[in-house]
């Protein structure tokens, strides 16, 4: 229910970060922000949509209403009461599209983050980091890429079903200092609709044993135990499965593997993340990623979202 019309001129900016799901075992549970961001810039006029992109996916995103950051704008002005007549909105994207690297959960909590941005300047109550988890989850289903990308850092998340609603929360887990990370990203894209359809409806038991321990291994492997990095970030339960859809990556992650490199499918791929103690990931390693159209980028843990209302009008 609107309960307040937002008045034309208000300006308002988020930065979120980019987000690697999984991490082997952790499947739509465990994510990590990283340090790779986009900006979006948000402001209400008197009619109207108008929709700009910069950066990756610019020529492939929709520039209207069906836009992911402003189908979030409007769930957030809705979440807090607020409307707007009209809107502009930019987006600087620096997150690669369709990598498995959290770029739709970017936009969503990017957005949602705005809104804070704009109602702050009414004086209205912001929403809270539950809030936008629970609100930017709704999109996805599963909160992990999303809590991450609220909370920054590495983050548990998990899903209530027991009402008639379904509940995300999350809470951010304090990553060893140790821990290096880089990131290994494609020139392909994958599509987490499609590589979700490679996975079985139902599992053995062996297998989900297996998981719920390394997925309980990987959070002391995170926080305190870095040299259990390799054994806590095995999985069977969804790597296997999709690695007929994304070869180069599947062949990728087994030679990193091989070098004692703590590596994981990001998400749904093709991108992958790689855990380490190690400064540096071995020579081989980078010369087969190069050769074979891999970005090798070294990163550190993203923030949480952060936004501001702005004075002034986008230049």
């Amino acid at each position: 229910m609107v309960t307040q019309v937002l008045p034309a001129g208000l300006v308002a900016s988020a930065v979120v970060a980019a987000s690697s799901a999984n991490l082997g075992p952790g499947f739509d549970s465990i994510g990590l922000a990283l340090s790779l961001c986009d900006e979006i810039v948000v402001e209400t006029t008197d009619s109207g949509l108008e929709v700009t992109v910069e950066g990756e996916g610019a020529d492939q995103v929709p520039l209207g209403p069906e836009h992911l950051v402003v189908r979030a704008v409007q769930h957030g002005l809705r979440a807090v009461g607020a409307g707007a007549a009209g809107l502009v909105v930019r987006c600087r994207n620096a997150i690669p599209h369709s990598r498995g690297l959290g770029s739709s959960a970017a936009a969503v909590v990017g957005g949602l983050a705005a809104v804070n941005g704009l109602v702050a300047q009414m004086n209205s109550l912001p929403l809270s980091q539950a809030q936008l988890i629970q609100l930017s989850a709704e999109f996805e289903g599963h909160p992990d890429n999303a809590a991450a990308a609220v909370l920054g850092g590495a983050v548990v998340s998990w899903i209530d079903r027991s009402g008639d609603r379904a509940e995300y929360s999350a809470v951010p887990l304090r990553l060893h200092a140790d821990i290096h990370l880089f990131s290994a990203i494609p020139e392909e894209r994958s599509s987490t609709a499609e590589t979700r359809v490679l996975l079985p409806a139902q599992v053995s038991h062996h297998d989900a044993r297996f998981n719920i321990s390394r997925a309980a291994l990987l959070v002391v492997a995170l926080t305190e135990r870095p040299d259990l990095l390799m054994p806590a970030t095995e999985d069977l339960l969804h790597q296997p499965q999709r690695a007929p859809a994304m070869p180069a990556s599947a062949e990728y992650l087994q030679l990193l593997r091989r070098h004692n490199i703590a590596a994981t499918i990001s998400g749904a791929g093709p991108s992958l993340i790689a855990l380490t103690t190690a400064q540096e990931l071995p020579t081989e390693a980078i010369e087969y990623g190069a050769a074979n159209g891999f970005t090798i980028t070294a990163m550190t843990a993203g923030d949480g979202v952060r936004w501001s209302p702005e004075l002034s009008a986008i230049g």
